[in-house]
């Protein structure tokens, strides 16, 4: 009711034809091979029984947020690039900015919890069982989604009852909390505090839970001095520490920080890694430094 806005417009990745239908190809790609790879992981984790373990039910739950991450924003910006349709409601940008948000939330509580779980498979391996037990981890997984849902409803609440009279370009190819912010005619100075502040405590916390496990992962190993202990301790940590830095790193980039520093092109960029190349990435690292993956893969395609 605040806003006289019907609907937003989002600027193009390229006005030329010819770039248009190669950035649409390629973008195509890559989303059918995000959609491949994190389904196939999905299916393997779920159909083979060795992999019914705490590691990869939570691995199962970021291959789903790698699903729905792309499946947000990719279709919108495909039929903007090949049929230049490029303007969205004001509905549909809320309901598009709160799904992303609560998914890259959620996302960043399950790579802690998958970091406290590395912390008690190095650390206390021979209680790791009952620990870790089945109950805790749907408590745990139920947790991040309820926190990143609930993160992402404080942000959409913030930022969609803001008046917005005036321009109705977004400068991203989805609806973000910077470009959207920059085009309210109401003053955002004090919401962006409250976004800063909520973003940084949750985002810090959960930076600081994973830093911890990993340096007890670390004096465990040192303690110990055992030959092989490293190149174990890496194919256990490994993957998760590369998923961990990519996804990190480039969403820090993009939310923590105010928004006088917003630059529309490089957002982009930036926002393109998280939102479509870290998904697309995250089930090939988990396969290939993953032997128990790669086998279960294998024994599932021969199945077929």
């Amino acid at each position: 009711n605040l806003s006289t806005v019907s609907e937003f417009v989002f600027v193009g990745l390229s006005d030329a034809p010819e770039i248009r239908l190669l950035l649409f190809v390629l973008f195509l790609l890559v989303y059918l091979a995000t959609m491949a790879g994190n389904i196939t992981l999905l299916v393997a984790i779920s159909a083979d029984s060795h992999l019914h373990t705490p590691m990869y039910f939570l691995l199962g739950n970021l291959s789903l947020l790698d699903l729905l991450c792309p499946t947000i924003t990719v279709p919108k910006m495909l039929g903007a690039l090949l049929l230049e349709h490029k303007e969205i409601s004001f509905p549909g940008c809320l309901l598009q900015h709160f799904s992303l948000i609560a998914v890259v939330g959620t996302e960043i509580f399950l790579l802690t919890v998958m970091a406290y779980d590395r912390y008690v498979a190095v650390c206390h391996p021979l209680r790791y069982p009952s620990i870790m037990s089945r109950t805790l981890c749907a408590q745990l997984a139920l947790a991040t989604w309820a926190t990143g849902l609930l993160n992402s409803l404080l942000h959409t609440s913030l930022v969609f009852t803001l008046s917005f009279c005036g321009p109705n370009k977004i400068q991203q190819y989805y609806c973000d909390i910077p470009p959207v912010l920059a085009l309210s005619c109401s003053s955002t100075h004090s919401r962006e505090l409250v976004i800063l502040l909520v973003a940084g405590v949750l985002g810090s916390g959960a930076c600081v839970v994973t830093v911890v496990s990993y340096i007890y992962i670390l004096l465990e190993i040192l303690a110990r001095d055992s030959p092989g202990i490293w190149h174990k301790a890496f194919s256990t940590c490994g993957s998760h520490l590369t998923v961990v830095c990519l996804f990190y790193g480039t969403t820090i980039c993009t939310y923590v920080r105010p928004s006088f520093t917003y630059s529309p092109h490089w957002d982009r960029v930036v926002s393109m890694l998280y939102g479509m190349f870290t998904p697309l990435l995250n089930p090939i690292i988990y396969s290939l430094r993953n032997k128990e993956v790669k086998c279960a893969l294998k024994r599932v395609i021969s199945q077929v």
